[in-house]
Order: C-alpha cells, then structure tokens, then sequence
C-alpha cells in the first residue's frame, strides 16, 4: 500500500516533519508513506486567500501522483483540508482531509472534544468545517495558541509551551474528554502534549493516514457517480492553459 501525503504550503522543513511522524505511526509495516508539496504558493497557511491558493497546488500533486501511478490514497495535510472535494474528483483513490479524519476519531474515544489551533483567524475557518461536516455539536472550543504556524519550526519551544498551556485551560474548562490539534505542523507533537494534559490528544495527519489505509483495505475507493465524477474535458487559459482537455489515467 502506497500513501501519498501533500502538505499543501511551501516550507519542505514542515513537509520533512509531517512525513517522520506519519512513517512512525503508520498502521502497517507494509505501507508506504511517501510526502510532497507545491511548488510554488504559501510557506503557511493562515488565512482564506492562502487556502485557495494552496488549492491549486493540492491538485496539481493529485495530478502528478495519479501520473506517476502506484499510489492507493492521499492525504491533504492542512487543517484547513485545502482543495479536497477538487482533489476528490482527480482520482478514484481516497483522499482524506485531515480536519475531516480529525473529527471523526475525536467522537470515537469522547463525546466531546475542543479545538487547539495557531491562530484566533484560523479558527473561524475550523468552524466552518466543524459545521460543513456536522460535527459542530461534538465541539464545545476552539481555542488559539496566537502562534504563526512557522513558529512550530522557529520557535518549537516557545510553540509548545502555549499548545500546552492551551490544552490545559480546554480539559479545565470546556468539559470535554479529548483534545484536537488544528495544525498539520503539530504532527509531531501528540504524544507529548497527551502526556502532558492527560487526555486523548487527536491530530489529523496520522489520523488521516489510519482512515486511508483502513479505506484501501476495505477496497473503497472515491466514487465516481455524481459530484466527485471526473472533471468534464475543457479549455483553460492564461497559466492554466495546460490543464486544457485534462487526461487523467484512470479516467475510465
């Protein structure tokens, strides 16, 4: 089994570290957990503008991987899940998002669970997604370590002592019993921080990871009736002309 993981902004540092956690956690010896990233577009992703460009990069890697061929799933590491119905259509493999996966093993192992993100922006974003996938009366707080992204790498420590800090005001106040991570750079960081609050901390990348192999496993696969059938044959113009008359392998 072949995993794809795309980390959906720029900074290879952060690609590097989502890929370690995912490989130390993976679920079967005999997975493959392979990583990319954009060539060009955001270093973070902080804001609704970022996450639309982000989008494009998402799928042109979907693009590139079903090209290449051998791949069973991907996972869109970006709390945000950046381009992933768009993803969805490009491919009969699955495609998880990590917010969406996040989500779904929180309700697994407590009834409620808060939120730990970066940035108070980021969210408002989280929300949205909370509500689009209906889990919104699962969430009882989503909270804000008012940290930029890039300073989970340049400034680890500093980060984690406010992820924590954070994370103990959540289990003290929100009455719930686990906690999620709204950050794919906190990839690394769960088993430390869940020792540390004493509750089942989720993060989204590894748990997306689970949920794509369980997926291959089952032999599911994206289903091509309906909205997530692929893309219909068109022109495109301008730096997009190139995805003109899209030719995707499995398309049939």
């Amino acid at each position: 089994m072949h995993i794809r993981i795309i980390n959906p902004n720029t900074t290879a540092s952060m690609t590097a570290a989502i890929h370690q956690a995912a490989q130390h956690k993976q679920a079967s010896a005999g997975t493959t957990v392979s990583a990319s990233q954009p060539d060009a577009g955001p270093v973070s992703i902080e804001s609704h503008f970022d996450e639309v460009v982000s989008a494009v990069g998402v799928a042109e890697e979907v693009l590139k991987g079903e090209r290449e061929g051998g791949i069973d799933a991907y996972v869109v590491a970006c709390f945000g899940d950046p381009g992933l119905l768009a993803a969805r259509e490009l491919t009969r493999a699955p495609v998880i998002g990590i917010a969406e996966a996040a989500f779904h093993l929180a309700t697994l192992v407590s009834t409620r669970f808060s939120i730990v993100t970066t940035l108070g922006r980021t969210g408002i974003i989280a929300e949205h997604l909370l509500q689009q996938y209906g889990f919104s009366h699962h969430c009882r707080r989503i909270r804000a370590a008012e940290i930029p992204v890039l300073d989970l790498e340049h400034h680890p420590d500093a980060a984690f002592t406010r992820i924590v800090e954070e994370c103990c005001r959540a289990r003290d106040e929100d009455g719930i019993g686990a906690i999620v991570l709204g950050c794919g750079g906190m990839a690394n960081l769960t088993q430390q921080i869940s020792r540390e609050v004493g509750l089942p901390v989720v993060e989204g990348v590894t748990a997306a990871l689970k949920l794509a192999e369980s997926l291959v496993s089952l032999g599911l696969y994206t289903s091509k009736h309906g909205d997530l059938a692929y893309p219909r044959p068109k022109a495109f113009t301008g730096k997009f002309s190139e995805l003109s008359d899209l030719e995707l392998p499995h398309r049939s």
